[in-house]
């Protein structure tokens, strides 16, 4: 028998979508999240929805070059010490989930559900009653220096980018950031086939009002553990307990806490992200979301003012932001010539990881009432309308869009990777 009532744990754009969906379908829909917009990735991402990221970051090359992005060099790549047994275990399913075979299987994997991204988005902006939240096509890469350039333009010819594509960028669309940098970039690419929401947490706003117009509710705590028996019952950290037939985990870079009180392995970190944001900028808001490849960093203007983010952080999803790397962000900034103003608002904030770089999109085995969706790596935000669409289908026991089968969490019971 399919619940009637669905509790939701985690209020991120993955949770907040799911919810919408479900409520939308005519499930009783709870949804539990500790209320702090801050807390998750969907707050301070870069706003882009990436069809093009089809392949996982774990492969034979990341290895190759991990040791010249590490952050004592200059790079985007860190690892908290303190947390090394967090991270330690991690890495070692990350090195397996590497083989150029898995690899593969996860290229095949993520273009299947990448190519329903940002379609999927478009139509939820239309439902939730903000069509304009998804906002521009398309994304630039660029680069500063000609060698830098003719490398990076080969390297992209030689990738697999889904249902994206991209042309060079002439010298004219160049100029175009000449006049908010010191001098326009030696080279580049303009994307197709991708997209910007206007703002990540005005999409997560609209989301949640069309969810609440719905009948919805919000429950503002920590979910501490989940129990099942007659119901699923949620044990909330201020001591009161929610219920109902059913729940959906996409609690991001903490539900690995909440599958194993329920006995499932489920090998998820933080990957934190660090942004910083300022109303007052020199940028021009009709430039696209930029890659500057060199720097490890995307800069992009939203409607509440120009954001810049950057690193690859492993270690606990509550720990304190690294002042490093916020500097080191604004000093970027300082030498591309864009300006910026010296306090911006800084965050950080822990991207849910999986060592395969696939989400966790399913039904828990044995337990039919356990839903869960996790995992997406630095895709929350691009892969948050096509999962709650997946979520739907599963609690309406209908065939999902795509095989969910590589997805699974039952893939690391399997291969213990």
């Amino acid at each position: 028998m399919q619940p009637k009532s669905y509790l939701v744990v985690g209020g991120g754009l993955v949770g907040a979508a799911s919810a919408l969906r479900l409520q939308a379908a005519g499930f009783a829909v709870t949804l539990i999240d500790p209320g702090d917009r801050r807390r998750g990735a969907s707050f301070g991402n870069i706003g882009h929805i990436a069809a093009e990221q089809v392949s996982p970051l774990a492969s034979r090359e990341s290895l190759r070059t991990f040791p010249g992005r590490l952050f004592g060099l200059g790079g985007p790549l860190d690892f908290r010490w303190r947390d090394a047994g967090l991270w330690a275990p991690w890495a070692i399913r990350f090195i397996a989930a590497s083989d150029p075979a898995r690899h593969a299987r996860g290229q095949q994997a993520l273009t299947a559900i990448l190519a329903h991204a940002l379609p999927a988005w478009r139509r939820l902006a239309e439902f939730s009653g903000a069509p304009d939240v998804v906002g521009r096509d398309g994304h630039a890469v660029v680069w500063m220096s000609e060698r830098a350039a003719e490398a990076g333009r080969r390297s992209w010819e030689g990738a697999a980018t889904g249902s994206a594509a991209f042309r060079p960028l002439g010298e004219d669309e160049l100029d175009s950031w000449a006049a908010v940098m010191a001098r326009p970039p030696a080279g580049g690419i303009r994307f197709s086939g991708t997209a910007q929401v206007s703002e990540p947490q005005a999409a997560r706003d609209a989301l949640m009002a069309a969810f609440l117009a719905r009948g919805g509710e919000v429950v503002h705590a920590r979910v501490e553990r989940l129990s099942t028996g007659g119901r699923v019952v949620a044990h909330l950290d201020d001591g009161r307990e929610r219920e109902a037939e059913g729940a959906l985990v996409a609690a991001g870079a903490w539900a690995g806490r909440l599958m194993r009180g329920l006995g499932f392995e489920a090998p998820v970190i933080a990957e934190r992200g660090y942004s910083v944001q300022s109303a007052e900028h020199g940028w021009d808001q009709a430039l696209p979301p930029t890659v500057f490849e060199e720097h490890s960093m995307v800069v992009s203007c939203f409607t509440s003012g120009l954001r810049a983010s950057s690193f690859v952080e492993f270690g606990s999803p509550d720990a304190p932001g690294d002042p490093r790397k916020w500097r080191m962000l604004e000093q970027r900034l300082s030498d591309l010539g864009i300006r910026f103003p010296p306090e911006p608002d800084r965050w950080v904030g822990p991207r849910p990881t999986l060592p395969d770089y696939l989400p966790a999109i399913g039904r828990l085995k044995g337990e039919p009432r356990i839903l869960y969706a996790f995992g997406h790596q630095h895709l929350g935000l691009t892969m948050a309308a096509i999962t709650a669409e997946l979520m739907a289908a599963l609690a309406e026991g209908r065939d999902p869009a795509i095989d969910l089968t590589p997805f699974r969490l039952e893939r690391f019971d399997r291969t213990g990777a």
